[in-house]
């Protein structure tokens, strides 16, 4: 394209001029030339609709300091401009996202091409520049980089509500799961968190603060009507502030807390939502950003709003499971007997109750007289670890020390009783148990009689510190009711004098992440090095040694015998 080309709006040229304007006017883009100076030398219709500007006002302007701008509205300096590039070069240049200044001050996203004019010979005469308009095509693309966001964050927030679901079902204990909440609220969502825990209508405690403040309220906080946490307490409303809320003259001992926790932090944006259940307002959990560029808006209230939910019914449950635990401990320990004062013999018994999770209520241990002068024990274990168990083994319980006492059998002939009897007499669905006669005279020899109705196996340790499991005599668990005749055997075996019988149950020798073998072998390791302590103090240290995590409960029944009197 030669500069001489004909135009009605540019100079003079070839005789078929007509032609070549109307095709230059018809083009679907603006147009325009400009000579060596970069002088606009020529524009058609379209460059004049879409600059807005009359095209003969166009006509020996200069095109960087009319059209191109930057960004920020700003000129544009030469050395970068492509324009004059393409002068300087003489090589094609494109730009996908340049700006021009239109007529009414308006800026025009456009994509150009521009290239030189040369003639016969090489010699550049001047640029051609072609531009279309890309608004709406950066319209288009700004909405779906903004749905996209919209898309990310929403999935942001659905991955943290699904975490934090996660991390409040992992644990029952209420501080250990809300200082997890914490540490997945900052800084994923805010700068700090703290939570504020009912004790009851007039107090509340500060029981959590992320990340930890130095300043942070222990005692219990008075909560006056009027302030912004008794609001969230009292009417179970969550509050969005800002800064003025904030800096705002606190109006009760509770709101100058709060704001003296929102001085320390330089919050300027904050929610405090109530951690709640269907019935009740437990708490409140507050969190705040510091930035003042990234306030909280009406979506974070949505979402903290439905975390303080989780964190409320979590709450809730924790603080029931607690109060079903203490009610089944306690139903444990009453239904668990004393021990007998047998002269000859010593015995020691321990329960424990599951170091995490429900499990509590299934394990007991009993120790009683028989009509002939032997001393039966008993340890077992039902099926099951809540208060419903507990129940269940205060029924089992019963029936063995009854059914033991109405006849002076082998221990194998009461079991079998037991097994018929219990699922129409109890509710008890499963149990595993040993039942035990101690048979011997008061200066011995000693032996031990029992059946194993699928229990751990009872642990002998004698005097020079050797042990070993009593692994004769293991029968199928009671209630079973495979539908054929119970052939249960009775197991004897000598106990020279001094000896300790441990009978125990399951968990204290199974443990997550550990086989059985491992903790009966530990078992057997620690009671054969332990054997020359008082039986109070053998206790003592096997529950203490009790491998962290266990997940059931513990009953430990220990018997000592005599330690001067015939052998066996």
């Amino acid at each position: 394209m030669r500069r001489h080309l004909p135009s009605a709006h540019g100079h003079a040229g070839l005789p078929d001029q007509r032609l070549l304007q109307a095709a230059f006017d018809s083009a679907g883009a603006g147009i325009y030339l400009t000579d060596l100076a970069g002088l606009i030398t020529m524009a058609n219709l379209q460059a004049g609709a879409l600059l807005g500007r009359p095209v003969a006002e166009m006509l020996g302007a200069d095109a960087h300091d009319l059209l191109h701008r930057g960004a920020d509205d700003g000129l544009t300096p030469r050395s970068p401009c492509r324009l004059m590039g393409v002068l300087e070069h003489g090589r094609p240049a494109r730009g996908d996202e340049s700006i021009f200044l239109r007529g009414d001050g308006g800026l025009l996203p456009v994509s150009l091409s521009a290239a030189p004019i040369v003639q016969e010979g090489g010699q550049v005469l001047g640029v051609i520049v072609v531009f279309t308009d890309i608004t709406e095509r950066l319209n288009l693309s700004r909405q779906q980089a903004g749905h996209l966001a919209m898309l990310e964050d929403f999935n942001a927030r659905l991955t943290l509500l699904t975490e934090i679901t996660s991390v409040l079902t992992q644990t029952l204990e209420v501080d250990e799961a809300l200082q997890r909440l914490g540490r997945l609220i900052v800084p994923r969502l805010a700068d700090w968190a703290v939570v504020d825990l009912r004790i009851d209508h007039d107090e509340a405690e500060r029981v959590v603060v992320i990340p930890p403040a130095d300043h942070a309220q222990d005692s219990p906080l008075p909560e006056p009507p009027g302030s912004l946490l008794a609001r969230v307490l009292d009417r179970g409303e969550t509050v969005l502030l800002g800064p003025g809320d904030i800096a705002r003259k606190p109006d009760s001992g509770m709101a100058a807390a709060q704001r003296e926790l929102f001085a320390a932090r330089g919050a300027v944006s904050a929610i405090i939502t109530p951690l709640r259940t269907q019935r009740q307002v437990l708490g409140a959990l507050t969190v705040a950003r510091t930035d003042p560029a990234r306030p909280f808006d009406a979506t974070d209230v949505t979402l903290v709003t439905d975390i303080g939910r989780r964190a409320g019914l979590a709450v809730g449950n924790a603080r029931l499971f607690g109060r079903q635990r203490e009610v089944a401990e306690m139903m444990q320990r009453h239904l668990l007997a004393p021990l007998p004062q047998v002269g000859h013999l010593e015995m020691a018994a321990r329960y424990l109750p599951a170091s995490v999770g429900s499990q509590v209520g299934g394990d007991w241990y009993d120790a009683f007289l028989l009509p002939d002068g032997v001393t039966a024990l008993v340890i077992g274990d039902v099926v099951g670890h809540d208060i419903r168990a507990a129940a269940e083994m205060a029924q089992l319980r019963s029936m063995v020390r009854t059914l033991a006492w109405d006849r002076c059998v082998s221990p194998s002939l009461v079991v079998n009783r037991v097994d018929q009897a219990m699922s129409a007499v109890t509710d008890v669905p499963m149990a595993t148990m040993i039942l035990a006669r101690v048979e011997g005279s008061e200066d011995g020899p000693w032996r031990l009689r029992w059946s194993n109705a699928g229990h751990p196996p009872p642990l002998l340790v004698t005097p020079d510190g050797h042990a070993r499991y009593l692994e004769q005599g293991q029968d199928l668990l009671l209630g079973l009711r495979l539908g054929i005749e119970s052939t249960r055997r009775d197991a004897v075996e000598p106990m020279p004098a001094g000896s300790t019988l441990v009978l125990y149950t399951d968990g204290l020798v199974e443990s997550p992440g550990s086989d059985l073998a491992t903790g009966l072998a530990r078992l057997r390791a620690q009671a054969a090095a332990i054997a020359h302590l008082p039986l109070e103090d053998v206790c003592d240290e096997i529950v203490r040694r009790i491998p962290h995590g266990t997940t059931d409960d513990v009953a430990l029944l220990a018997l000592r015998l005599p330690a001067c009197g015939a052998g066996a």
